[in-house]
């Protein structure tokens, strides 16, 4: 199956064009911020020699100028320095949101390194990536923030949020596909066969549960939502127990309050601790009392979401 694009892939996007063309290529990157910004600190943007670009760092408004000066970084081979909004010289090139922005570009990275990149991100490993900007030089260390360091700029790239789909029903299965839509790795784990068949037709990874438990081979990091969408309650203590013991940042379950209040009493029984058992969402959503399921999976994805921006990105 195609590995979709889309939220999920946006930060890796342009470094990965890079590592994997044969083509001249600058990488142009937000190395300062100063009041409001479209994008983030350490976002990225890929230029080839053609004028081609992937990746944004505004809302369009300064990308063909970074095209522009990165075409020109490409020709004499050196690191160069921008400034855009509040205190550039470009007084014609204003950005909408009123701020300033520092762009770094630097051409021809080492692409070895960016493939090393890439292949660190798709086996979930975080890392930092360091640019030198006197010269240019790109290197791989370990995970810490974005922001300037000494003598250059470092870049932290996490990896992408993941998705556990356990449950039964058009509130899985809706879940299931709009997740799958924005490029999200994920796996749909139900007993109910049609589940099954529905996440498919969406394109997602599947897995038939033949019995109360979690698979002792499913995976499960810090950048792992594990979401249950169970009508039968009784399915829900023994999956939930290795899920709120695991790194997971976020376990939820859907259901009533009365519901909500039972599961825990369950929990509390199996011997789960105070502290996991606060780790549970429930009911899941922040949308209190919806009956629609696709609506429950906007709902669902927007608290998963809100949470997942307070991790390390």
């Amino acid at each position: 199956m195609t590995q979709l694009r889309g939220v999920a892939r946006q930060e890796i996007e342009p470094l990965e064009a890079i590592a994997r063309s044969g083509q001249a290529a600058a990488l142009a990157v937000i190395c300062g911020i100063e009041g409001p910004s479209y994008r983030p600190l350490g976002a990225c943007m890929a230029v080839f020699e053609d004028g081609r670009t992937v990746g944004s760092l505004s809302s369009g408004c300064i990308e063909s100028d970074i095209a522009h000066h990165a075409v020109e970084a490409l020709g004499t081979g050196d690191p160069v320095q921008v400034r855009y909004g509040k205190g550039s010289p470009f007084m014609d090139i204003k950005l909408p949101c009123g701020g300033g922005m520092d762009v770094l570009i630097v051409p021809r990275p080492d692409r070895l390194v960016l493939q090393d990149l890439v292949r660190r991100h798709d086996g979930r490993q975080s890392c930092r990536l360091t640019i030198d900007t006197a010269d240019g030089a790109v290197s791989l260390d370990e995970a810490d923030e974005t922001g300037p360091i000494t003598g250059g700029f470092a870049i932290r790239f996490d990896p992408a949020l993941r998705f556990l789909i356990l449950g039964a029903g058009p509130e899985a299965s809706s879940f299931a596909a709009i997740v799958q839509s924005m490029g999200f790795p994920n796996i749909v784990m139900s007993p109910d066969r049609r589940t099954l068949q529905e996440a498919e037709k969406a394109g997602c990874r599947t897995r038939h549960l033949v019995g109360k438990a979690l698979p002792p081979d499913i995976e499960v990091d810090a950048r792992t939502a594990a979401i249950l969408f169970f009508h039968d309650h009784d399915w829900e203590p023994p999956l939930l127990v290795p899920l709120l013991e695991s790194p997971a940042f976020f376990v939820g379950a859907q259901g009533s309050r009365r519901s909500a209040e039972a599961r825990l009493l369950e929990l509390e029984a199996l011997g789960v601790s105070p502290e996991a058992r606060d780790r549970l969402h429930g009911p899941v959503g922040l949308i209190p009392s919806t009956r629609n399921a696709y609506t429950l999976a906007v709902s669902v994805l927007a608290e998963v979401l809100s949470k997942g921006s307070a991790q390390p990105a």
